[in-house]
């Protein structure tokens, strides 16, 4: 599939295009500004682009009000449309957030149900209870989710809300001609609706990807030849900042060998993962780092390990905000993108994972492990590749068997000799390509 060969830049349209967070009504074509990011987006080398929400809502993208229509605080369909044409013709595949799970207080037919109580036809188009009340005092109870009384949790097991869902997905896909869909709280969708939306996607257009948001459990009730393709690796982005920032890479490769190492009971060898350092719910890789030397290797670790890569737009070039600090802390609008060393190297990243097939493919087994460095193996079809990270201050020289006397650095391109050891230098990510 495409999206195992991919790497994704995120982007999360209302903050992006600087729109404001009540949904005033007033329509602006802010959206057509992704186009003018579209040389920065190639520039890095990444081929496929996550939407967060673009479709009509009460604030923030996550509680809809319309699934067929785009926020007016963003444009148009038409405006989307030509944005994602632009997109096409560059060879950058798009995949919106569907939100399926709950809906915004303004979704037509929960106003209905506000308005008309028993007598309206969309009560059972969600979890209600007349006896009841919630915090909005609307003299009726319903299930938010997770307790969030703005985002009204659908009854996935509606015949109509299915239909209504459907409907919309095949619009998207005829209008906009989309690749993909990441399902919003993915671990909250009830299975059989998972279940029909893969078969129903399947159905409407080749290699439909569906990747969904999963942060703990078996990812494998969600991932399967059945359900999504794809989940998040948020057990691994803990992983990721934190065996760097407690200088343990046991911890990242401890994880990475548990999901996808050489053992029987690996629980997800051959799936492919979203991997990412950061995105629009969490703080930026560039503020929660203790050590900014380290920014570099987090990337080439994420980029190296099994799974597709996600970018989250401005921290390609070191943007900092903390979650404490809030959303639109998290969520800001830049006037252009930024290009510097580090937007380079992960440019240098994305071009090795696209070009290689054993760090799309490969399968992963840890070579070298210490506390400041890790040499693990991705290796598929007479091709392997050793990433190596040195997160420490000084250089470091590693002994072990490769199997083989030179290697070509898919990073630098250089010719690496690996005859009395391989020196690695003070903060440094190497991809070693095993000549034959």
């Amino acid at each position: 599939m495409w999206a195992y060969e991919s790497v994704f830049y995120q982007i999360y349209p209302l903050g992006f295009c600087g729109a404001p967070f009540e949904n005033d009504g007033k329509l602006e074509s802010k959206i057509l500004k992704v186009i003018d990011w579209i040389p920065h987006i190639k520039k890095l080398g990444m081929n496929a682009i996550y939407f967060s929400p673009v479709f009509e809502s009460d604030t923030h993208g996550y509680n809809t009000r319309d699934y067929t229509k785009i926020d007016v605080r963003l444009g148009t369909n038409k405006d989307f449309k030509k944005v994602c044409e632009e997109l096409h013709k560059e060879g950058i595949k798009v995949v919106l957030d569907g939100v399926f799970n709950h809906v915004g207080r303004g979704f037509f037919a929960f106003q209905d149900v506000l308005k008309n109580r028993w007598d309206s036809r969309y009560k059972d188009w969600f979890h209600i209870s007349f006896d009841g009340n919630s915090c909005y005092n609307d003299g009726l109870w319903y299930e938010g989710w997770e307790g969030n009384f703005d985002l009204v949790k659908l009854n996935l097991r509606n015949e109509e809300v299915i239909n209504h869902i459907f409907s919309a997905v095949k619009g998207w896909i005829e209008e906009f001609d989309i690749d993909g869909l990441r399902l919003d709280v993915a671990y909250c969708l009830d299975h059989d609706f998972l279940r029909r939306l893969r078969n129903y996607t399947d159905s409407l257009k080749n290699e439909f990807y569906l990747v969904g948001e999963t942060l703990h459990g078996d990812y494998n009730q969600w991932m399967n030849e059945s359900m999504c393709h794809s989940v998040t690796n948020y057990e691994c982005y803990k992983g990721l900042y934190s065996s760097f920032n407690s200088m343990n890479m046991f911890e990242i490769c401890h994880s990475l060998a548990r999901q996808f190492g050489p053992e029987q009971w690996t629980l997800y060898k051959g799936r492919h993962l979203l991997s990412f350092v950061d995105n629009h719910d969490v703080t930026r890789i560039a503020s929660i780092l203790s050590n900014s030397n380290h920014l570099p290797l987090v990337y080439g670790l994420a980029f190296g390990m099994p799974g597709i890569p996600c970018v989250y737009y401005g921290s390609e070039w070191g943007e900092k905000a903390e979650k404490h600090q809030g959303d639109p802390a998290l969520r800001p609008s830049f006037e252009q993108p930024q290009f510097n060393e580090l937007s380079e190297f992960i440019s240098k990243l994305a071009k090795a994972k696209k070009e290689s097939k054993a760090l799309n493919y490969g399968n992963y087994r840890n070579v070298v492990l210490t506390n400041h460095q890790c040499i693990f193996e991705r290796a598929c079809e007479g091709e392997r590749v050793l990433v190596a990270i040195n997160a420490s201050d000084n250089a470091y020289t590693a002994h072990f068997d490769a199997g083989c006397g030179t290697a070509v650095d898919l990073i630098t391109g250089n010719t690496h000799d690996f005859g009395g050891g391989s020196e690695l230098p003070p903060y440094s990510v190497a991809y070693w390509k095993m000549e034959r």
